[in-house]
């Protein structure tokens, strides 16, 4: 699973490092789609395969369920790390992103997360200033 946090520039042709610790995570290819919180998510191709299947379980008559679908799919590149380690992101994710010329690269289960900067910043006061419910944490710190 990767973890920790990496701040690195994206290039001219929207381009950016992945750091080497989460290289080999990724070096088999790629999904990278639209994320929560205006990030952008990027899957292992075995671990969209099992999201992928989750999300074809969901209701086609259900508005919601089409919508996070459309979402989730619409904004998906299958992508591939350069021979410099560089993930090309599309114009379309980057503008979704906010992404412009520094990007911050984080681990979280199953995925990375590319964010804004000042986003990325913002999302993390947020939880530190309103923590999630306890419930949500009961099984986390014992």
């Amino acid at each position: 699973m990767p973890f920790g946090e990496y701040d690195y520039a994206m290039d001219d042709k929207g381009r950016v490092v992945i750091p080497p610790a989460f290289r080999e995570f990724v070096e088999d290819g790629m999904i990278i789609t639209r994320g929560m919180e205006g990030c952008l998510y990027v899957f292992p191709l075995d671990v969209w395969k099992r999201l992928e299947e989750q999300l074809e379980k969901l209701p086609l008559t259900d508005a919601p369920s089409r919508s996070f679908v459309r979402f989730f799919y619409s904004g998906a590149s299958k992508n591939r790390l350069d021979n410099q380690y560089r993930l090309s992101i599309p114009q379309p994710l980057r503008q979704f992103a906010a992404l412009e010329t520094e990007v911050v690269v984080a681990g979280a289960p199953n995925r990375l997360e590319l964010w804004n900067p000042q986003r990325w910043n913002e999302v993390l006061s947020e939880v530190q200033t309103s923590p999630p419910k306890p419930e949500l944490l009961e099984n986390f710190i014992a």
